[in-house]
């Protein structure tokens, strides 16, 4: 074999995409017919999702929401990978590694109808969107606008920001049930002054799965000549949406959470005519101001990781993206609509459909969320995440597609038991 020939077979055994899904694309076949929002009722069918997952039977795992695990199957094409890349090494390294990289950064733009040329491969939403706030040529005096129920690493990062260039946060408080998408277009609003530079905002809240009227904000901050970075941590691969559809100006997500890619994979994606606007966090060599590579250099990391990214966006096509977000969204849904109106119950979540994803969170009158999330483990082995923030006391319940109406009704049951 050719030099040629050989290094395109590797790409092609980097990218290990060939077998391991023909269960899944057999129970699809079967439902093609059926509409995504008939097949979210369907408890046979996602019966066969579930099977494609290892699942601990030592509780009921409500807690997806910081690391979506893998699929069976993707799971074995990154060991798979993981071996390749410890059996070629360097050779591996030095030919075909960056192709595959393009490759993977095509896939993810192809998600959301963007061009890969405006997407960079990361680790985390926390170093997509950190390489933002700390990449900005932040001038003392500049003002941010950002909520108080965002992500703390970014706060965090902001603070950091503030002490260092002095610049100003000014903190606003989502509701967790806004009256309409006027009155959170408003809200951000109301902070804007003549200094505001940069608008941070979630597509879905991280505690408690609130969905913003994102376009709405954006075109709002536009016309007032302020750009908008969006925090998609857990709606990119949750909730089907373009770039396009949102028209801002930064977005980051984690590509381990609802993609199901393997731990440490993320995404930032930046208008191209943004790119020249944000510094590097590490610098590259010179690419041109206009090359997305420029924000991307962070020297070896694991290639395993990349190629299974492409793994599991061909598990999620498989399964689809709308299937998927119908079914998700049904099982909030359907646990939460049992609780909504109880006695000491407090539900943090919108119930309007267009509101919610699959994530959700309850908090019980007088009990503190840690107490509840640890009584919920302990007393009815149900694991969720205690959230403790200004608005928002409760446990976020995060299902995900192997997650049955049976373990929601346990949690049902277990809500009602300790507000009794």
């Amino acid at each position: 074999m050719d030099k040629r020939a050989f290094i395109k077979n590797l790409g092609v055994m980097g990218a290990g995409l060939s077998g391991g899904f023909t269960s899944l694309r057999e129970a699809v076949a079967a439902v093609e017919h059926v509409s995504p929002a008939d097949l979210a009722t369907d408890e046979d069918f996602w019966l066969k999702v579930r099977g494609d997952y290892e699942i601990k039977p030592d509780y009921i795992n409500l807690e997806n929401g910081y690391y979506c695990f893998l699929p069976q199957q993707t799971l074995e094409h990154l060991i798979d990978h993981m071996r390749m890349a410890n059996r070629e090494g360097s050779y591996y390294m030095r030919t075909v590694q960056f192709e595959n990289k393009n490759r993977v950064a095509n896939a993810v733009a192809e998600i959301v109808g963007c061009s890969s040329e405006e997407v960079a491969i990361t680790r985390n939403t926390t170093e997509s969107l950190d390489l933002i706030i700390g990449g900005l040529d932040w001038q003392p005096g500049d003002e941010a606008v950002m909520a108080e129920q965002d992500y703390g690493a970014m706060l965090n990062h902001f603070k950091l920001v503030e002490r260092r260039y002095g610049t100003v946060n000014r903190l606003v408080s989502v509701p967790n049930h806004p009256s309409s998408d006027e009155e959170l277009v408003e809200l951000y609003a109301a902070a804007i002054t003549d200094k505001t530079r940069l608008l941070m905002i979630c597509h879905m809240i991280n505690i408690t799965g609130q969905v913003l009227p994102v376009r709405k904000i954006v075109d709002m901050a536009h016309a007032r000549g302020v750009e908008v970075m969006v925090d998609g941590a857990h709606a990119y691969s949750h909730v089907p949406f373009k770039m396009s559809d949102l028209n801002c100006d930064y977005y980051g997500t984690s590509l381990h959470k609802w993609l199901s890619a393997p731990l440490g994979s993320g995404m930032l994606y930046v208008k191209k005519e943004k790119i020249d606007r944000v510094w590097p966090l590490l610098a590259e060599r010179d690419l041109g101001t206009n090359d997305m590579r420029r924000l991307n250099h962070i020297g070896t990391h694991p290639v395993h990781t990349d190629l299974a990214i492409l793994n599991a966006i061909q598990y999620q096509n498989t399964l689809g993206l709308e299937r998927k977000a119908a079914r998700l969204q049904h099982l909030q849904h359907f646990w939460t609509s049992q609780l909504r109106g109880l006695a000491n119950v407090i539900i943090n979540t919108p119930a309007e459909l267009h509101r919610h994803g699959g994530i959700g969170n309850v908090g019980i009158e007088g009990l503190e969320p840690a107490e509840l999330a640890e009584r919920l483990m302990n007393e009815h082995r149900i694991y969720t995440a205690a959230i403790n923030r200004p608005g928002v006391r409760g446990v976020r319940v995060t299902p995900n597609v192997y997650t049955t109406k049976g373990e929601l009704n346990a949690l049902v049951s277990a809500i009602k038991t300790l507000s009794a």
